[in-house]
């Protein structure tokens, strides 16, 4: 890791502790639209885009807006049950005086991640949320789109995830990975490159 100069970040279960407001926001979506996909089922899928969620779940396409506005609205209103893990931005800002490139690569959508990130005070090089036409997660498109458009050195990033999903981009876009070991852990329990608290970064880079 002594080589990485550009830190990409997952949000939820690495920035974030958002489980919460996830579990309000389905719960209030599964009962308005008798989806009968309670909160487990859906949690196996976190770290997917929302679409490709409700396709493994199997709801009926023609629900798709309207869960999804539901489950979103939910999730804004009850923004203040999202949490950041200890130590985020004290360790985002030493990363920055050290002169990291820091990023964001999350499956949630721009407005609810700007107004998360918002919070926090600190200007990252690039958030990149759910973009058409590209694949989301585990598909590297939207890594390769970064690594493109900042034109970034592949040996040079690294991305922090805390899912299967987050690993399986990573190899497909052929950068190093490094396990949130603390987080949501969906797909995979542990991985040789990890952190098991946010402030353990300052003991890599």
């Amino acid at each position: 890791m002594k080589n990485k100069k550009n830190i990409i970040f997952d949000l939820d279960g690495v920035l974030i502790d958002s489980l919460t407001n996830m579990r309000l926001s389905w719960s209030s979506a599964n009962k308005k639209f008798n989806l009968n996909s309670p909160f487990n089922k859906y949690q196996r899928h976190i770290g997917k885009p929302f679409e490709e969620i409700m396709k493994s779940l199997g709801i009926d396409k023609k629900k798709f807006n309207l869960v999804e506005r539901e489950f979103r609205s939910m999730s804004k209103k009850k923004l203040k049950r999202i949490k950041f893990y200890p130590n985020v931005k004290k360790i985002l800002l030493y990363l920055k005086n050290k002169k990291y490139f820091i990023g964001i690569l999350t499956s949630k959508d721009r407005i609810r991640t700007k107004l998360i990130v918002k919070k926090l005070k600190i200007k990252f090089d690039i958030i990149q949320c759910p973009e058409k036409p590209y694949k989301g997660k585990p598909s590297p498109d939207l890594l390769k789109k970064i690594i493109k458009s900042k034109k970034l050195k592949r040996k040079e990033c690294v991305y922090i995830g805390d899912t299967a999903y987050d690993l399986q981009m990573c190899k497909k876009g052929k950068i190093d990975f490094l396990f949130a070991k603390y987080g949501y852990k969906i797909g995979i329990k542990n991985y040789k490159n990890k952190i098991s608290k946010f402030s353990d970064i300052k003991k890599i880079f």
